[in-house]
Order: C-alpha cells, then structure tokens, then sequence
C-alpha cells in the first residue's frame, strides 16, 4: 500500500522539520505488515509554491518508511468519536497536549492513521493536493525534541550494569547495594540540556580528585562517557500532588519509548556524588532520539519480564509481562576517520525494573506526574562483554582499552568522537520497528574564563 501512495508523491526541494513520535502498523490489502509508522513534530519553512503550509513553524508527524505523514495537513481527518472534537493537538508544536489525552485517545489516532494508509481509503489515495501537502521526506526534515518535557528522573534499573560498577568500585563480594533488589533506584535530574539527536555536546569543566588523598584539580573532564539508555515518555491527564501510580495502574500513563544517551564526566562524577548522588557530571547534557515508539506498537515484541528473586512490595507488582526484545546498538566514529565501529550490542530486555515499576517508584511518595515527563531507564548492559552499555565498563574503567577498526584505542571518549545509538524491534517474519538513531558528536571543552 505505503508503496503506491508514494509512487504519487513528489514533495520537491521542500524544507521541513519534525520531531517524532510512534510506530503504527500499515496494512495493504493482503494484511501484509508492511511498515511502522512514527509520531514526531516538524518545522515548515514557507515555500512561494505551497504557501498553505505554513500556519507554524513546526508540526507533528509519522513516520512511515522513508517519509512523514504531516498530522497538520490531515487533522480534520481524525473525525472518530473521541478525536473528532480535539484535532487541534494535531495543530500545536509538540506533543504534549496529544499525550495529555487518554490511552483510547491514543489509540484512535492510531486506528485512524492505519486507515488512512490503507490502500482502500480514499482519502489520501484519492487527493493529490492533499497528499503532496501531507507527506515530506525524513531525509529533507529536521527534528526536534518532541514534547516539552517538564520532569526528568534516571534509573539505575540494569542489574548487569549495577554488578559491573559495583565490581569496580566495591569489590564482586559487595557490589550491588542492599537496598538494589527491593527498590528502583532513581534520581531526579534536569530536563533543560536534554537535546535532540544530531546536537553537539561540549567536554565539561570540573572538580575532579585526580589523585587520592590529595587536593582537588579544575579543569576539563579526562574521563567522558556515553550511557546506552532508554527513555519512556509519560503521557495521560495530570496526576494530582498526593496521588500515587502503583505498578497494576501504570500502563495507562506510559505512552512511549526513545533512545537515550545520558553523557557522563566519570571523574566529575566520583568526586561529587557524595553524598547526594550525581549532578553537573549528568547535567552537561543528554541526547534522545526524536522519534516515539508508542507502547502500542512495540506489544508483538513484549518477553518475559527479568526474573526478580526478592519479592517486590505490593505496590511494584504487576501480573503481566512488561519487558521488550528491542535490540540496541552503539557505534564510535573518531573524527580522524569516517568508518564506525559497533562497540557494544545489548537490549532492553536485561533490565530489572520493569517501567511500570519505576513509574510505580516515582509516585509512590504522591509525586505528581505531567504529560510528557521523562523516565530513563539506566545503562542498559547485559552479561557479555560486548553488550556494556558504557565506556567505563567495556574498557573496565581504562584498564582494558578498546581497538577501533581504523586502529585508534579508547579507553573513554576523545574530542571529535561521534557516538551512534541505534535500536530497533524484530519479529519472526523479519518485520522491523526502527527508533531511529540518537547520535552526538563530542566537542573540545569551551576554554574556562576566570
């Protein structure tokens, strides 16, 4: 189907930007699954020959293949009982009012856009104006963060990773702490540097304690890191301050998930952390991917959730399977060379915590909740080597460096070095779900002025 409608359409040299948002299946008439759609926002750039285009700068759109669905130009389509007298979240910038909604509201949009696609809809099919003001190429969009996000909050939910700093740093006869098995361990970052794929992120200045025992230095972090992580964005009405999500409820305020790179100064970090816990060693920035994978559509790919050999308390637990074969990938450029080496394969299905779990975690206090806040999962690792979901880990803390394919070594990141996350879902027929790429390139540090 998706083929046809594209054999149509010739959008030419037009400028447009999204930022994403979920995969839905599209169907042709055999009920063939044949791709995955996305929601994301994009930017319209006025064109003297499509002059309707452009009421804002940037809209929300699907992806679907190679091309993105524009969700502004085909708003007054969404006419279904619940969606036909909100279509104006079709309209705004970001996401967040579309989020806000309810899951049946979500998954009447989804419903209609898989109609819309279908090769027997004449909507689209039929409208050639409407399809060449509607479909954009990915290659010719630029993306942007999808939704404002108003809270932010990191896991520490990789038993696999845990272990690993826990053998590094504890010894293996001590390395999870006490409490790791009967609590998701989080903490509350900050949403204001957490930026779109493709962004640059700058080398940080800080205290670091270079040498046990002696007198702090102030420099430029020498110990960069990336973090392999995934990140589910909230969605649903508001909660109330008060009003607590236990684990059972949590799958209706779970709208999606995305790529993360949670970028670390390791020695920053050992010298800060206590007794708080991190802070400007995570808050020189984190990078995810733009486009959503909405819950909905990664359900064909749910396992068996990690086995968790400590009961949880009541409000952690869940009866269902909440875990996802989605298999994750990372890749090093160093600027001195335009060849990538994977450097680790690992996938969200070692996590511990499950997300509803951490959701459950986040509220249990009575803490509030607001469409489109954020939930990291943690460095995801698994129980191999080549599947560490960190510099400090795969070179075990610099002691066992990591060859490159054009030759170089990295113990952790250098100025110029690109890193690549990637992750996609796979099924038994070879159908794939893709998140995307979360890439950025890290730059030298910006010179301190005293």
């Amino acid at each position: 189907m998706s083929n046809l409608i594209w054999k149509f359409i010739d959008l030419g040299p037009i400028d447009q930007s999204f930022s994403q948002f979920w995969p839905l299946a599209v169907k042709e008439s055999r009920e063939r699954l044949l791709q995955s759609t996305t929601f994301n926002r994009k930017t319209l750039r006025k064109d003297p020959l499509l002059p309707s285009l452009s009421k804002t700068d940037k809209h929300i759109g699907v992806a679907i293949g190679e091309w993105i669905l524009d969700l502004n130009s085909i708003s007054h389509l969404f006419n279904g009982p619940l969606l036909k007298d909100k279509q104006h979240v079709f309209k705004e910038e970001k996401l967040n009012s579309f989020m806000g909604l309810t899951k049946p509201h979500w998954l009447e949009a989804r419903s209609t856009i898989q109609s819309l696609l279908d090769i027997s809809n004449s909507a689209l099919q039929n409208d050639t104006n409407l399809r060449e003001r509607a479909f954009v190429k990915q290659s010719e969009a630029k993306m942007h963060v999808p939704a404002e996000i108003g809270d932010y909050s990191d896991f520490y939910s990789s038993i696999h990773h845990a272990t690993n700093v826990g053998i590094m740093f504890r010894g293996k006869e001590n390395a999870l702490p006490s409490n790791w098995k009967h609590i998701p361990i989080g903490y509350h970052g900050r949403c204001s540097s957490i930026v779109v794929s493709g962004t640059p992120i700058y080398r940080p200045y800080g205290q670091t304690l270079p040498v046990d025992g002696a007198d702090p230095h102030f420099g430029p972090c020498r110990l960069m890191d990336f973090e392999l992580e995934m990140a589910c964005f909230v969605g649903g009405p508001p909660t109330s301050v008060g009003q607590r999500v236990t684990a059972k409820e949590a799958e209706d305020k779970l709208f999606g998930l995305v790529l993360m790179n949670d970028w670390s100064a390791r020695d920053i970090q050992k010298w800060e952390y206590v007794p708080l816990g991190p802070f400007t060693a995570k808050n020189l920035g984190t990078s995810i991917s733009p486009w959503i994978v909405t819950i909905e559509a990664l359900r064909p790919y749910i396992v068996d959730n990690f086995p968790q050999d400590k009961p949880p308390f009541p409000y952690l637990q869940h009866d269902d399977n909440f875990n996802f074969d989605i298999k994750l990938e990372v890749d090093l450029r160093p600027e001195s060379s335009p060849v990538a080496t994977t450097i680790c394969r690992s996938n969200y299905r070692f996590l511990y915590w499950t997300v509803k779990q951490q959701l459950a975690q986040q509220t249990v206090t009575g803490c509030s909740l607001r469409p489109a806040d954020l939930l990291g999962s943690g460095t995801i690792s698994g129980d191999t080597s080549d599947s560490y979901g960190s510099m400090l880990e795969l070179s075990w803390k610099g002691t066992k460096p990591l060859r490159l394919l054009n030759g170089e070594e990295r113990k952790f990141l250098q100025d110029g070095d690109t890193v690549i996350l990637r992750g996609y879902c796979l099924d038994e027929n070879g159908i794939r779900i893709g998140f995307g790429s979360c890439e950025g390139k890290l730059l030298p540090a910006i010179p301190f002025q005293e």
